[in-house]
């Protein structure tokens, strides 16, 4: 028999969000890994009718001096075709020095396989609802990505061309020129400038500078939708103290003897603040928000199905920590502890557990827990370590005892 208690976070103001205003915005989500895995299928037919639409990284292009390195993405359309949503394709494109000529090779490049991108999917039964480029272009080029646009939009016909945008793009002249030869752009609102050293704050988005950011794109016009974070990172520094890199989702990466290692995260009660703010009061233009990216089981560094569904909500997600116990065999006890909220717990965590009429045997705790033989019918699991967080939606058995009798376990949870 299992017995729970529960640990609930205060002081969150929950809000209402069945009442969608006028004008209310359209809400996406980006599916940006190169493997279409069974996870990242299971999370598209789990997940793709929350959202108004997907858009998939289908291809990504690098440059080897002026030749061009492209690493195209399976997609499988047969499942983006059985998620009953619009699909973008996502073309990425990394820094190029220029030019941007009509005739230029690289232009002529980019444009073929734009249109060879859209003609995959709709050979494959998947007609796409945009085309995205995501180019890593520096401000003073803004010109000459306007002559790409052109050449693209030349050779993918009547599909929807849309562009990716910088904060830092609005108050350059040659952006909304940029902007109007497109069918709309995203701006995004998420990034990390290289931190200054290891005790430098640092944040994906600064709601403030977002929210001034979103102010100067609805005076432009174009219509946008912004794109906000979920993702987070490992950033590096040496024994120094100095920035060295850092890591996104995906294989752990081996840093040098002595790193020092920091997580960068989505602030999730920041972002569903900003989405609850703009879904009453947004300009015009501003058509939706669009996630980056959608919660795949098996992320580390990314935010949870719960947390993003409470952010899209409008909501501030709540912690929610529960304790159980479960009869293994006669006198062993198994403790686990489960994040049944919607937002990540990462303090320091005690379970207290207490019997009458047996003695202690032995006991353990697992996965970083100790264990502690409290006396008087009572042990507890306590973990310090700074990094500990147990993730929305995670189980973690925690430890185990074993009693001279058979006997009930009461729990009890305490924040430390």
């Amino acid at each position: 028999m299992g017995y729970w208690l529960v640990l609930l976070g205060g002081g969150f103001v929950l809000f209402r969000a069945d009442a969608a205003a006028p004008g209310a915005l359209t809400q996406e989500a980006y599916i940006w890994q190169r493997a279409w895995n069974q996870p990242v299928r299971e999370a598209l037919e789990a997940h793709a009718t929350n959202f108004a639409g997907i858009v998939a990284l289908a291809a990504e292009v690098s440059w080897r001096g002026r030749e061009p390195v492209v690493a195209r993405v399976a997609l499988d359309y047969a499942a983006l075709a059985a998620a009953r949503r619009p699909i973008g394709l996502a073309l990425r494109v990394g820094p190029w020095e220029g030019g941007f000529s009509a005739e230029d090779p690289a232009t002529v490049f980019l444009a073929s396989l734009a249109a060879g991108l859209v003609a995959e999917a709709k050979g494959n039964g998947l007609t796409p609802a945009e085309l995205q480029i995501d180019f890593d272009c520096a401000a003073s080029k803004l010109d000459g990505y306007r002559a790409w646009i052109g050449a693209i939009r030349r050779k993918t016909g009547p599909t929807a061309l849309t562009i990716t945008a910088l904060p830092s793009w609005l108050s350059q002249g040659a952006f909304a020129p940029l902007a109007r030869a497109t069918d709309g752009y995203v701006l995004q609102a998420h990034s990390l400038e290289r931190p200054a050293g290891v005790d430098a704050p640092f944040s994906l988005c600064d709601p403030a500078a977002a929210q001034e950011a979103v102010a100067l794109a609805g005076k432009i016009g174009a219509p946008f939708r912004v794109a906000l974070p979920t993702y987070g990172y490992v950033v590096a520094f040496d024994k120094g103290g100095r920035f060295i890199g850092l890591s996104a989702e995906g294989p752990e990466r081996s840093w040098p003897e002595g790193a020092q290692l920091r997580e960068a995260r989505t602030d999730p009660t920041a972002m569903a603040g900003l989405a609850r703010a703009w879904q009453t009061n947004h300009p015009e233009a501003m058509l939706g928000i669009i996630w980056y990216r959608m919660p795949v089981a098996g992320d580390v560094l990314n935010l949870r199905w719960p947390t993003l569904a409470a952010m899209m909500a409008g909501r501030f997600p709540r912690p929610e920590v529960r304790a159980a116990s479960r009869r293994v065999e006669a006198g062993l006890v198994e403790i686990s502890a489960a994040n049944t909220g919607e937002l990540d717990y990462s303090s320091r965590l005690t379970v207290e557990v207490h019997w009458q009429d047996a003695r202690l045997v032995a006991g353990d705790g697992l996965h970083g827990f100790d264990f502690a033989d409290q006396g008087s019918s009572a042990a507890e699991f306590h973990i310090d370590a700074p990094t500990f967080r147990l993730s929305a939606g995670e189980n973690e058995v925690i430890g185990w005892l074993r009693l001279s009798e058979e006997r009930e376990v009461q729990l009890e949870i305490k924040q430390r």
